[in-house]
C-alpha cells in the first residue's frame, strides 16, 4: 500500500471521519425527518441541539464523554431560555452577550472538555440571537434543543457501546501514524541535501504532535476502566501495544548523533543514503502497524528490515579508516537494529497477541495522567489579572459586545450574528493562534464562498445540490477538530446552500458572510492586540523552567541508575513522560511566539538553541538509561560518573537563574550501592556519552546567563 492509499485509509478509519459521519447524520435526520411533517423549523432546532452538545463529544473515556454531553446538554437548554427573553431588549442581550462571554470562556481552567461545553454555550447563545420569537415560543424552543441534544447523545453512547474499543483503537493508530512520520523526519538528518535547522525545526513541531497523540491514547486507556480492569485479549492487546510503542519512542528519539560532523565526514560515501533509505524504511513498516491498529483489514506483510540492515554493516566495514573512525555509523547501526526489533515485535504480537502479557497493578496507569478537579474555588481562584484564562475570558466578553453594538448600528443584512460567530471562534488565548485563525477564517470562507455560488448558479437540481450539501456537511465535522481552514472552506458552501433551500438568496448571503466574517476577524485581532495581550515572549520561562526541571529529574535518575540504586520502572517512565509533554509544550510556545509580531517577540535565536539543546541532553540521557533497563545493569565509579554530576550541577544553577524563586535546587544522590561492593570497569563508549552529557548542559548555561 503506497503512501497516499494509507493517508486515506487512515482518514476513512479516523476518529475524525466517523465523528463527522456520525454528526451528520445526528443533524440531518431530525430536520429531515420533521420535514415531512412540515414541521422544519422544529427539526432544525432539534438539529441545533444535536450540533451543540456534539461540541463536547471530545474523545476520551465513555464516562467523560457522557458527563460532557449532559452537562453541555443541560447549560444549552438554560442557555437557549435565557437567549430567547433577553434578545427582546437590545440591552439585557448586550448584557447577557457580556457576561456569558466571560463566564463560559472561564470554563478553560477546567481543561479542554469543560472549555468545549463553554464554547458550545456560547455557539447557542450566538445562533439563538437571530431567532425571534414570543415567551411560548422561546420555551418550545428550548425544549426542542434539548431534545436535540439527548438524541446526539443517545446516538453518541449507543455507538461506544457497540464498538467499545474502537476510540482506543483510532487514538493508538493515530498515534503510530504521528511517530511514523517523525521517523521519516529522522531520515532527512542523514540526506545530506536538507538543512538541518530547518529539520530539526520539524522534528520539534512533529513531537509536539506525537505528544498530544500519546496523551489522547492516555486519555482513553488509562482512564477507561473497562479496559485497564479487565483481562480480554482486544483491551490487553491495546494497552501492551501502547506500552511498547512509547518504549519505540523513546528508542526514536535517543537516536541522536551528531549529524554536521557525519555529514562532513561520510557524506560522499553514500552510506548516510543508505542509512536513510532504511529508516523511512521502519518508518512506512510503523505506519502499516498504525493502519493495522485503525483500520479492520488484514494485516499488511511485515517486510523484513534485516537484509537492508546487513548490506549496511558491510558498507560501514568497506568503509575502513575512510573519513576516520566508523564507530559512530556503527552506533547507528544499532540503534537501528533495536528499533527494528521492536517494530517486528509489534507486527508479530498484532498476528498473535501474547497471553496475559502485562500486570495491570504494577504499572499504576492511574499516575500517567492528569486528573481535573472541577470546583469554584478554581474558578473564583482564577478572577485575577494574573491568570491567562481571566485575561482571555474579559477579551471575549469585550469583542463580543463590541461586535455585537457595532452590529446594531449597522443597517444592513438580517444575520449579523454570524459576526459574533466569527469573533467567538477567532479569538485565542495566544495572539498568533488569533492571527493564524484569522487569516485562515478569511481565506476559508473566500473560497468556499466561491464554490457555493458556483454549484448553486451552474447546477441548477436541486437533489445534486442536496448531495453537495451533505457532503460539505461531513467535510465540515469530519476536519473541525483537525483542519480548520479546512472546515471553513465546507463550511461556507454548506451554508450557502442550505439558506438557498430556506428560501433566501444565496448571493445576497454569501456578499453578507464575506463582510461579517471580515468584520468579526478585525474586532478579533484588534481585541486580541489591545485588551490585557499576553505575548509569549513574556510567558517562556514557564516552560524553560519546565524542560530544566524534567531533564534534571531525567538525569537524577540516569545518575541513581549508574550508581547502582534501585530504579522503579514506573518512576523512570514518568520521568520521560515528563520529558515529553515539558518538550512539546516549551516548542508549542515558541512556534507561537514566531507567529507573533516581529517586535514583540525577543530572544528568539537564544530560546531556538535552547529548545535544541535540551532535545539534545533527553536524546543522550535516554540513550543511556534505556540501554541501564534492556541490558545488564552495571555499577561505575564516583569517579567515572563526575560528568553527569557536574551536568546536574549546572542545569539547578540554570534552574536557580531562570527562577530565582525556585528554591533549594534538586539534589544529587551519593551514589551508593551496598548491594553492588565492586564497580564496572571504566566503559570508553560510555565515558564519552557521559562527557557529551555535561558540554550539552554546559551549552545549556551558558544560553542561560545569556537568556537572563
Amino acid at each position: 500500500m503506497n503512501k497516499r492509499s494509507r493517508q486515506v485509509g487512515y482518514f476513512l478509519s479516523s476518529q475524525y471521519f466517523s465523528d463527522g459521519l456520525r454528526i451528520t447524520l445526528s443533524i440531518l435526520l431530525p430536520a429531515l425527518a420533521l420535514s415531512q411533517f412540515g414541521q422544519l423549523q422544529a427539526g432544525m432546532a432539534m438539529s441545533l441541539g444535536a450540533l451543540n452538545v456534539s461540541l463536547s463529544d471530545a474523545p476520551g473515556p465513555v464516562m467523560h464523554r457522557r458527563n460532557g454531553m449532559v452537562t453541555s446538554a443541560v447549560i444549552s437548554f438554560l442557555v437557549t431560555l435565557i437567549t430567547g427573553f433577553a434578545r427582546m431588549n437590545d440591552y439585557t442581550l448586550g448584557v447577557e452577550i457580556l457576561l456569558f462571554g466571560f463566564f463560559f470562556s472561564m470554563f478553560a481552567i477546567y481543561g479542554s472538555r469543560a472549555t468545549s461545553v463553554g464554547t458550545a454555550a456560547l455557539l447557542i447563545m450566538i445562533l439563538m440571537i437571530d431567532r425571534p420569537m414570543d415567551a411560548r415560543g422561546v420555551i418550545h424552543e428550548s425544549a426542542l434543543v434539548l431534545s436535540g441534544s439527548v438524541w446526539y447523545s443517545l446516538i453518541s453512547l449507543l455507538a461506544s457501546r457497540l464498538q467499545p474499543y474502537r476510540l482506543a483503537q483510532q487514538a493508538l493508530g493515530q498515534c503510530i501514524h504521528e511517530m511514523a512520520k517523525l521517523m521519516a523526519i529522522k531520515a532527512d538528518f542523514y540526506d545530506t541535501s536538507t538543512s538541518l535547522d530547518d529539520n530539526y525545526r520539524r522534528l520539534i513541531a512533529q513531537q509536539v504532535d506525537v505528544n498530544e497523540k500519546q496523551d489522547a491514547v492516555r486519555e482513553v486507556l488509562f482512564k477507561s476502566r473497562r479496559i485497564v480492569a479487565e483481562t480480554t485479549r482486544t483491551g490487553r492487546l491495546l494497552l501492551l501495544t501502547f506500552v511498547d510503542v512509547v518504549d519505540l519512542y523513546e528508542q526514536i528519539i535517543a537516536m541522536y548523533y551528531d549529524y554536521s560532523d557525519i555529514r562532513e565526514r561520510f557524506g560522499n560515501s553514500g552510506v548516510l543514503e543508505h542509512i536513510a533509505r532504511s529508516i523511512r524504511r521502519l518508518s512506512v513498516e510503523l505506519d502499516h502497524i498504525g493502519l493495522a491498529i485503525q483500520l479492520p483489514v488484514p494485516f499488511h506483510k511485515p517486510v523484513d528490515i534485516t537484509p537492508r540492515l546487513d548490506e549496511l554493516k558491510r558498507s560501514i566495514d568497506d568503509l575502513g579508516d575512510e573519513g576516520g573512525s566508523t564507530l559512530v555509523l556503527r552506533k547507528v547501526l544499532v540503534s537501528l537494529r533495536t528499533i527494528s526489533q521492536r517494530v517486528t515485535a509489534l507486527q508479530k504480537n498484532l498476528a498473535s497477541p501474547t497471553a496475559n502479557p502485562i500486570n495491570n497493578e504494577e504499572m499504576e496507569y492511574g499516575r500517567f495522567v492528569t486528573h481535573q478537579e472541577i470546583d469554584l474555588k478554581s474558578y473564583l481562584d482564577n478572577l485575577s489579572l494574573d491568570s491567562s484564562v481571566f485575561r482571555h475570558s474579559v477579551r471575549v466578553a469585550v469583542a463580543m459586545l463590541l461586535g455585537y453594538v457595532i452590529t446594531k448600528l449597522l443597517p444592513y443584512g438580517h444575520h449579523s450574528y454570524w459576526v459574533l460567530l466569527t469573533i467567538s471562534v477567532i479569538l485565542k488565548p495566544a495572539f498568533s493562534l488569533t492571527k493564524q485563525r484569522n487569516i485562515e477564517r478569511i481565506s476559508g470562507t473566500l473560497a468556499g464562498g466561491i464554490i457555493g455560488v458556483l454549484i448553486l448558479t451552474f447546477i441548477p437540481n436541486r437533489d445534486v445540490q442536496f448531495g453537495f450539501m451533505v457532503l460539505f456537511m461531513l467535510g465540515t465535522y469530519s476536519a473541525q477538530r483537525i483542519n480548520y481552514i479546512v472546515m471553513v472552506i465546507c463550511v461556507t458552501p454548506f451554508v450557502l446552500l442550505l439558506f438557498s433551500f430556506l428560501g433566501v438568496s444565496y448571493l445576497g448571503v454569501a456578499e453578507e458572510r464575506f463582510f461579517d466574517t471580515l468584520l468579526g476577524g478585525v474586532i478579533a485581532l484588534v481585541t486580541g492586540y489591545l485588551v490585557f495581550p499576553q505575548w509569549e515572549s513574556d510567558q517562556l520561562a514557564k516552560p524553560m523552567k519546565a524542560i530544566l526541571q524534567a531533564n534534571i529529574r531525567y538525569l537524577q535518575l540516569l545518575f541513581d541508575s549508574l550508581s547502582g540504586q534501585d530504579i522503579s520502572l514506573v518512576d523512570y517512565k514518568l520521568a520521560r513522560k515528563e520529558v515529553y509533554v515539558t518538550s512539546a509544550n516549551l516548542s508549542a510556545a515558541f512556534d507561537r511566539m514566531l507567529s507573533e509580531p516581529k517586535h514583540k517577540q525577543r530572544n528568539e535565536k537564544l530560546i531556538y538553541e535552547f529548545v535544541v539543546l535540551n532535545h539534545i541532553l533527553s536524546a543522550n540521557v535516554a540513550t543511556i538509561t534505556s540501554a541501564q533497563f534492556t541490558n545488564d545493569y552495571k555499577v561505575y565509579s564516583a569517579q567515572f560518573l563526575r560528568p553527569v554530576k557536574r551536568a546536574l550541577f549546572t542545569l539547578n544553577e540554570s534552574l536557580r537563574r531562570l527562577d530565582t524563586s525556585t528554591g533549594k535546587p534538586i539534589q544529587e544522590s551519593v551514589g551508593t550501592s551496598p548491594a553492588v561492593p565492586e564497580s564496572a570497569p571504566a566503559d570508553p563508549l560510555l565515558g564519552e556519552q557521559l562527557n557529551f552529557i555535561q558540554q550539552v548542559s554546559s551549552d545549556i548555561g551558558k544560553l542561560v546567563d545569556r537568556l537572563v
